[in-house]
């Protein structure tokens, strides 16, 4: 594989509280690696070399090469009061891209997740803001706003729901959205994605929420639901490669999250996953 720099990215390959006594074998963008239980844990490849690791979020996450960074930092993960709930992980073939930018998409809410998280006739999305954050290096939607017949497990009625989206990484993206048990504050949901090809990615959902009444399992299944509800699309998406050539797939407005993301990923050569030239 052609070294570019989405190998010197962190990405998640299991959780740390599920790893069974003879280690998790899964790959990650094509490289077979199996991650090792134990003090310390271990991700280790075919043939035999010690990949960097770090603990977060429930995760355990690796690289294929160096990253520069530490992994991004969700600091409502270390705020007293929230209940850290681990999803678990969702197989889907298509582009780890794919993965993550239909989890930025609004519009799809009333047509996919009708009666949940959208329903007609509120299918309009409204005008909000759109930046690459330079500091950060992140891409940030803010002043989202949609009507919601279900916000999240915890809702007792449609209620019109605040978001922000931020992707600190290619295929990592995080949503904050309104809190319905805690006004003021705000709900955090993840996509975490791991590539294991360019057209087959694991997904691993992961949430810090303020929610005392919930079962686990409820909210488990709730968001499990959701993500089972995008897989059949985004399965379906042609072509499987995200494409990055502006003329491929022509935006509307309520795109402006997405046509961000794909300038931020060309900008970086965050390619494994993407169309660059139509075809």
């Amino acid at each position: 594989m052609d070294r570019q720099p989405m190998i010197d990215q962190w990405y998640p390959v299991a959780l740390a509280s599920q790893l069974p006594a003879g280690g998790r074998a899964t790959q990650l963008m094509g490289t077979p690696i199996t991650v090792l239980p134990g003090e310390p844990i271990r991700v280790v490849t075919a043939d035999g070399r010690d990949l960097r690791i770090t603990v977060r979020y429930g995760h355990v996450w690796t690289s294929l090469g160096d990253p520069a960074k530490e992994l991004f930092d969700i600091p409502e993960a270390d705020q007293p009061g929230r209940r850290l709930v681990e999803v678990g992980v969702v197989r889907v073939r298509c582009s780890p891209l794919r993965a993550v930018e239909n989890f930025l998409d609004i519009a799809h809410f009333p047509f996919v997740h009708t009666d949940i998280l959208g329903a007609e006739p509120h299918t309009e999305v409204g005008k909000y803001d759109v930046e690459i954050r330079e500091q950060e290096d992140e891409v940030w939607a803010t002043k989202v706003q949609f009507y919601q017949p279900q916000a999240a497990k915890s809702a007792t009625g449609g209620i019109t729901t605040d978001y922000m989206y931020r992707v600190p990484a290619p295929t990592s993206t995080v949503l904050y959205k309104t809190c319905p048990a805690r006004p003021g504050e705000w709900d955090v949901i993840t996509l975490f994605v791991q590539p294991l090809t360019e057209e087959l990615c694991d997904v691993w959902p992961w949430m810090a929420l303020f929610d005392d009444e919930t079962a686990l399992t409820d909210l488990i299944h709730f968001q499990q639901m959701i993500f089972l509800q995008d897989r059949s699309i985004l399965e379906n998406q042609i072509p499987r490669l995200l494409p990055l050539d502006p003329g491929r797939e022509i935006p509307t407005r309520a795109d402006l999250t997405s046509v961000a993301y794909r300038r931020w990923l060309k900008r970086h050569q965050f390619t494994y996953g993407a169309q660059l030239v139509a075809q």
